[in-house]
């Protein structure tokens, strides 16, 4: 079947060049105008996509060639635009890096696989003429690369803007759709592990406001919407389930901590497990004085670091989960919530206890100590995964033990990243598995239904 679907993906020639001001600039100026955006963001990611999903007033779903099968991107991107007059891609790193020297996994690839028309962001940031050349070389590096147009950002002043322009239309027939001039004013301040996400920002709907204000007096937004609408008609593939039919047997109740210390959830992860059969219930490690009543628990990443006092001083909380986990209740943890189930975390060189389920002292670097994809092996005992079965995640830490995690199995070998320790991955503890690794739900379709599974057998 085949349907018109407007869609542009967002690119730039490295990461920093502003792919996510605009990004959400347009989306935020695009809704304001009463358009519908389906926003997605290529890769691995949690904080740009809670920008977009506030921009766009709709959830921002993560596309990765890495951990998705090329069908999988297709059923996941038609099924979560079909309903939007627009979708919006935003890439990351430049247009061409990958996985390796081929660009493999690359936003290039994505934009060809989507048939996405490609909006190039140009920093112009100390340069002029050098401009085109890097343009005409985007051109030329994959002919089926299908450009719409260039964005500039960071123009010192409007002779600048003219003199680039006029570079770009000598030597390229690319339209240039907008001159964005340089701020004083970084309305989207960066922290260790990128921009300082929504909840945290303390000025996040003003800075919004800001960047949809600048895109409006910047962009073309109607000849940026001429491009999204100049992508191909969309041919649906046959419509699928994007998870597994779900297993019979009652509900159970499944508790996710969330709240500004842990928030790093996929959409999908959480649809996978209510599709699994689970009832999804809202617990605070920060707020709440105890677990309440569940058969499974979800701890997912985000900022124990930054939070570390307040996780600390909330002893009765960290009391139940520990007492929980010890009597049998099924936890999944996954590198925040990791880190919560140590037994300290040392920040700036003070430590502070945490659930303690855990022998392992965790300490925080100025530096990443582990940062991108990974692929695991389940061959250690455990509760979740057969022997053999194999899982594709992502990380990104600043944290690293003290030393060896106590006498706990580990339940994964680490083919490619770096995991807990001595490339080994997966604390287990019980019916607790702790991992450094990011799952998504869409990449490993057992996941879920392993997790409520062992919820289901507990009430019994």
């Amino acid at each position: 079947m085949s349907a018109s679907r407007p869609r542009l993906l967002i690119s730039a020639l490295k990461g920093g060049a502003g792919k996510t001001s605009l990004s959400l600039g347009l989306s935020a100026a695009w809704r304001a105008a009463g358009r519908r955006v389906a926003p997605f963001k290529k890769g691995p990611d949690y904080i740009d996509p809670g920008w977009l999903s506030l921009a766009a007033g709709a959830s921002c779903r993560n596309l990765d060639p890495y951990l998705m099968t090329p069908r999988t991107i297709l059923d996941s991107f038609g099924a979560h635009s079909a309903e939007a007059d627009v979708a919006l891609v935003e890439g990351n790193r430049g247009l061409y890096d990958g996985f390796d020297a081929k660009g493999t996994y690359s936003s290039a690839e994505l934009a060809k696989l989507l048939g996405c028309p490609v909006i190039l962001v140009v920093d112009c940031t100390k340069v002029t003429r050098t401009v085109g050349a890097l343009v005409v070389g985007c051109l030329q590096f994959d002919p089926e690369v299908n450009f719409g147009g260039v964005v500039l950002n960071r123009v010192a002043g409007s002779r600048h803007q003219r003199l680039i322009e006029r570079v770009i239309r000598d030597y390229t027939d690319l339209p240039v759709l907008g001159a964005v001039p340089r701020l004083a004013d970084e309305r989207f301040p960066e922290r260790h592990m990128g921009l300082v996400p929504p909840a945290e920002h303390g000025r996040a709907e003003e800075s919004l406001a800001v960047v949809t204000a600048l895109a409006r007096e910047h962009l073309d937004l109607e000849a940026l919407w001429a491009v999204a609408q100049s992508a191909p008609d969309w041919k649906a593939p046959a419509p699928g389930s994007l998870f597994p039919d779900a297993e019979a047997g009652p509900p159970v109740r499944l508790g996710v901590v969330r709240d500004s210390a842990f928030w790093f959830y996929y959409p999908e992860n959480l649809e996978a497990l209510k599709n699994a059969g689970a009832d999804l219930v809202s617990v605070s490690a920060l707020g709440d004085g105890h677990l309440p009543d569940l058969d499974g628990l979800y701890i997912g990443g985000g900022f124990p670091e930054t939070h570390a006092p307040e996780l600390a001083a909330n002893e009765s909380f960290r009391a139940s989960v520990l007492e929980a986990a010890r009597g049998g209740l099924p936890v999944w943890a996954e590198c925040g919530g990791l880190m919560y189930l140590a037994r300290e975390l040392v920040v700036h060189g003070r430590a502070f206890p945490m659930v303690g389920l855990f022998d392992l002292s965790l300490v925080m670097e100025q530096r990443p100590q582990a940062h991108g994809y990974t692929r695991l092996t389940a061959d250690g005992a455990n509760p979740y995964f057969p022997p053999g079965a194999t899982l594709a995640g992502h990380e990104f830490h600043y944290s690293r033990p003290a030393g060896p995690p106590g006498r706990h199995d580990l339940a994964f070998t680490v083919d490619r990243g770096c995991g807990v320790w001595s490339g080994r991955d997966g604390l287990v503890s019980g019916r607790t598995l702790a991992t450094f690794t990011h799952l998504h739900a869409l990449a490993s379709p057992e996941w879920a239904p392993a997790l409520v599974r062992l919820a289901r057998q507990g009430r019994g």
